[in-house]
């Protein structure tokens, strides 16, 4: 817990995380809206390598200049992280792109099973994140905090904007309230499969949706600071807005200390 504990603050407190520079838009829309550029900083796109180029995969979260966490099932070959995006379909001048030096994915995972549980993943960046206004660390929930049932948190992504429909071309965001495990785990919403190192947010007309997974959901916590509280794992196969079937996120605080070891070890 001590080494969990070091890790982690040192990151925070050497480098800063969860205080945008740029303020989000805090209304409460109902299926999401675009995002106030880099008012979410530590958000990524995660690319894969194309015929026709590089495009947007998944999403993932800065945890420090060198480390980004994502989910297990984004991983895959030809990768970048391309950080400081607003707009996916032009140079905007104040992006940084990087290679990926190590990818780490959670030894428990199962490729072809993510709903079964530790959809996770840690990417070692091959050159440090340059920190400003627009590229910044969210923080880390400590070990086993569970958000509480109704916490306001927000998702944000370039995933489709409808079940069939197109991704984003911008970075959005919309509010999805926390939903306690204890009403996600009822058999008329996700039953036994949500476990208790998932949390489900949503479960109405507002979700996230295919291109949103390994993205963050994003928790306002202690002093004000923004929390990764969730990766972005997997919603309904009956489309990304269905009732009493939120988003459902690996729980960050459930793994806690593996992020820490992974970035002690790597």
């Amino acid at each position: 817990m001590m080494k969990v504990a070091f890790v982690l603050l040192f990151a925070a407190y050497a480098y800063g995380c969860g205080t945008p520079s740029h303020q989000p838009l805090m209304s409460r829309v109902v299926n999401g809206e675009e995002a106030r550029p880099h008012s979410w900083p530590w958000q990524i796109s995660l690319q894969y390598l194309t015929s026709s180029g590089y495009s947007h995969n998944c999403g993932g979260t800065l945890l420090s200049p060198n480390w980004v966490l994502t989910a297990g099932h984004c991983i895959g070959p030809t990768y970048r992280v391309v950080l400081g995006k607003h707009d996916l379909t032009k140079e905007e001048g104040y992006e940084q792109i990087r290679s990926v030096e190590k990818i780490v994915v959670h030894p428990n995972f199962n490729f072809d099973c993510p709903a079964c549980g530790n959809d996770i993943a840690m990417i070692k960046l091959a050159s440090p994140a340059d920190l400003n206004d627009k590229v910044q660390a969210s923080c880390v929930p400590q070990s086993g905090e569970i958000a509480p049932n109704n916490d306001p948190c927000y998702v944000t992504g370039w995933g489709r904007i409808s079940t069939y429909g197109p991704g984003a071309p911008k970075l959005q965001q919309a509010l999805l309230p926390v939903v306690s495990h204890d009403i996600c785990a009822r058999r008329d919403w996700w039953g036994s499969t949500v476990k208790t190192t998932m949390v489900c947010a949503g479960g109405d007309i507002r979700s996230g949706c295919k291109g949103d997974s390994g993205g963050p959901l994003n928790c306002k916590g202690a002093g004000g600071k923004w929390y990764v509280q969730g990766i972005t794992s997997f919603g309904s196969g009956l489309g990304c807005n269905t009732i009493k079937k939120p988003t459902v996120f690996t729980r960050t605080s459930s793994f806690t200390d593996w992020i820490a070891d992974t970035m002690l070890q790597y």
